[in-house]
């Protein structure tokens, strides 16, 4: 129960002819006793809030940057009508900042016996699971002089997914994949290549590509086509040891590395590919397998909403004898980690035979654009050592990557808007290699 600011005014107005009349317990009593008859009254009127039925519906997941609407319906049992505010409580985390306050309040009347809907809009800004917290109602009796108020528990859980940003780029790849899989032999004939038909011999075609015995069987010249392995195995693994915690802009390396392995995995999936999910760092703390192509992306962005970096260092033996078996046959396995020299040449070169020798590793780290610019800087003398201690981080890193291709290792660097479309034409270019 609480006295609104219209009571408090009041009291303040009554102790004018108060204190200008008779200053004292008479006078006091003159204006405060009908105040506080009102008041009580005015309580009595109220309605109750704590037999108010409260059920939520809604949306139950989002992705992060986009809105979310969940609605609370208040069921009013009681004979008396309810005013009331009502504060709907989420984390700060759930609304931009500012917003919060707008965003969670609501007023409401329900008259006796049923029921009002409000909606709350959130607008998260973190991945990730946001719970409802208590539903705080001020109800207020006729007079607005006295109100009643009360907390409920109204469980409620939204799911923060990626963004998923790279999907602008999905079309381009898609149309890049369209035209492997139109190639003739001449331009994707590789080892490891697909026979897909047969066709009439044209001026301009390989002859290398005639084939004699179908050609036996007709009366025309048949060439043979080929097109891109399908039904490959495709095993994205996300390093989210200590390294992917490192804010590369306003976001983590591994929120760079997530998008660029949701855009991999829908190319791969239309390609005809198969696409396992594996993030580790100490354990396993995600792994999606067996999946369809219908349910391979809302698995994925499910499995990844809950992921955060640990800051810890990323046990690598353990990642590859997790990798080799969840990959048991030949596979291309997309690792993405960091670049940096000492967790690659401490942790993952010893172990990278292992699986090299069984399959085809493609290693994809996100870059910091602002080493980038600190190497281009003069002007004055710390512009200068900024820029030496830059052209240093880039020759370790360029050392390091040459490291891993000497074990026959693909290595895509770019930066978190580069680093989804690069990796993307990096499977694209190993497919029309036939090298998957």
């Amino acid at each position: 129960m609480a006295l609104t600011g219209r009571a408090a005014l009041l009291a303040a107005l009554g102790s004018l002819p108060v204190g200008i009349w008779d200053a004292g317990w008479t006078g006091v009593l003159v204006v405060n006793a009908p105040l506080a008859v009102a008041c009580a009254c005015d309580y009595a009127l109220a309605a109750p809030v704590r037999r108010l039925a409260l059920t939520r519906s809604g949306d139950t997941s989002v992705r992060l940057g986009e809105s979310a609407d969940v609605t609370l319906t208040v069921t009013n049992p009681s004979r008396r009508p309810l005013r009331a505010q009502l504060r709907d409580a989420w984390p700060p985390s759930s609304w931009q900042p500012g917003t919060e306050a707008e965003a969670s309040r609501h007023r409401l009347t329900v008259p006796p016996g049923e029921r009002r809907r409000v909606t709350t809009r959130l607008r998260p800004t973190r991945r990730g699971d946001r719970q409802a917290d208590r539903v705080t109602i001020r109800s207020y009796g006729p007079l607005g002089l006295f109100s009643r108020q009360g907390t409920h528990k109204v469980p409620w859980t939204l799911r923060v997914l990626p963004p998923f940003t790279s999907r602008k780029h999905l079309p381009a790849k898609l149309a890049r994949l369209r035209e492997l899989d139109g190639r003739t032999s001449v331009l994707t004939r590789g080892e490891g290549t697909e026979f897909d038909s047969l066709r009439e011999y044209v001026p301009g075609d390989d002859t290398r590509s005639i084939d004699w015995r179908a050609t036996a069987r007709q009366s025309a010249v048949a060439v043979r086509t080929w097109r891109p392995e399908r039904d490959r195995h495709i095993l994205l693994v996300l390093d989210t040891g200590r390294t992917s915690a490192g804010r590369v802009g306003d976001a983590p390396r591994l929120d760079a590395a997530m998008d660029a392995a949701l855009l991999l995995a829908a190319l791969a999936s239309r390609a005809g590919d198969r696409v396992d999910l594996l993030a580790y760092d100490r354990r396993v703390r995600a792994l999606v397998q067996g999946r369809t192509a219908g349910d391979l992306l809302p698995s994925l962005v499910n499995a990844m909403a809950t992921l955060e970096p640990e800051l810890l260092e990323t046990d690598a033996r353990g990642l590859t004898a997790t990798a080799l078996r969840t990959a048991p046959r030949r596979s291309l396995i997309v690792l993405l980690t960091t670049l940096d020299a000492a967790p690659v040449e401490e942790g993952l070169l010893p172990v990278l035979p292992q699986l090299t020798q069984r399959h085809t590793v493609l290693v994809a780290s996100v870059a910091d654009p602002h080493i980038a610019r600190m190497s281009g800087s003069r002007g004055n003398v710390e512009a200068v050592y900024e820029a030496a201690a830059a052209a240093q981080a880039q020759t370790e890193r360029r050392r390091t990557a040459e490291q891993l291709r000497r074990h026959g290792v693909t290595i895509v660097d770019a930066t978190p808007e580069d680093l989804a479309p690069a990796l993307a034409d990096a499977y694209l270019a190993l497919k029309a290699a036939g090298r998957l």
